[in-house]
């Protein structure tokens, strides 16, 4: 079984993918990203420093490791926000895996702009950046990123932040069997068992953040949602058995032993 994780000319060891917003400070973001095994954390490069040397910066605390630094376009609401953001952080950093985040719900459900990610999409895959994009949970909309260049499009499992799980799992699958780039499901994700689960549904691999940064114990979490990728993509490989409405005896009824009901 391989576990390699493909994006555009990137290859990852791990099929999680890790945030790094809402932890109390970097050594914790770094203890924990360790623990999960991912060998990508995205920084919301608005929020986060990794550009300012003079500023206490999360990229000094990575720089000993494999973790590649996914920045993304949090909080950016249009196409050219985007690729502005995109195109500095690439000019100060040299990194051009990037995902793509254009917000068209700022006030309460923070889904994706499609449509003015499709645009950012198409302007910054001629450049050559590597492109994750959020988005919803729509083959048609999926299938038109990954022709605009996608390297990757991740679907919103349910809203951000919300731990609410896997909502729309034909949704999800139905992106699945619309792309041949991979699938990452990003937003939504509560609990080790929703990563297991998305993963048994075939896709990718998973990103998830909050999840792990405001348990109880993030490092024990990432260890835990590490786990579940690994597990729910082994399900996934094994084949589950077909459901059934009826039961079937495990053991067969052939050849079973007959009892002489007279003694």
């Amino acid at each position: 079984m391989t576990n390699t994780l493909k994006i555009g000319k990137y290859e990852f060891a791990s099929r999680l993918i890790v945030g790094s917003g809402k932890y109390p400070d970097f050594k914790t973001t770094k203890d924990a990203t360790l623990a999960s095994g991912s060998n990508m954390i995205t920084v919301a490069v608005r929020r986060v420093n990794i550009t300012n040397p003079d500023e206490e910066n999360l990229m000094d605390y990575f720089k000993d490791t494999n973790v590649q630094i996914l920045p993304n376009s949090a909080g950016c609401t249009t196409a050219e926000e985007a690729i502005t953001l995109f195109r500095m952080v690439k000019e100060a950093t040299g990194i051009d895996i990037i995902k793509m985040e254009v917000i068209g719900d700022t006030a309460k459900t923070l889904y994706p702009d499609v449509l003015d990610t499709l645009k950012a999409t198409e302007v910054l895959a001629k450049e050559g950046f590597t492109i994750m994009a959020y988005t919803n949970d729509d083959p048609i909309m999926a299938k038109r990123l990954e022709n605009a260049g996608a390297a990757a499009v991740m679907p919103l499992a349910a809203p951000i932040g919300s731990g609410l799980g896997i909502q729309n799992r034909y949704n999800v699958l139905f992106v699945k069997e619309a792309v041949n780039v991979p699938v990452i499901v990003d937003a939504g994700i509560g609990c080790a068992s929703d990563a297991a689960i998305a993963m048994e549904i075939g896709v990718d691999g998973i990103l998830t953040n909050t999840a792990i940064a405001q348990s109880k114990n993030p490092v024990i979490m990432a260890e835990a949602m590490k786990l579940a990728v690994q597990s729910g993509r082994m399900s996934y490989l094994a084949g589950r058995i077909a459901k059934k409405p009826f039961a079937t005896a495990s053991s067969p009824t052939e050849g079973l032993i007959e009892f002489n009901k007279n003694s």
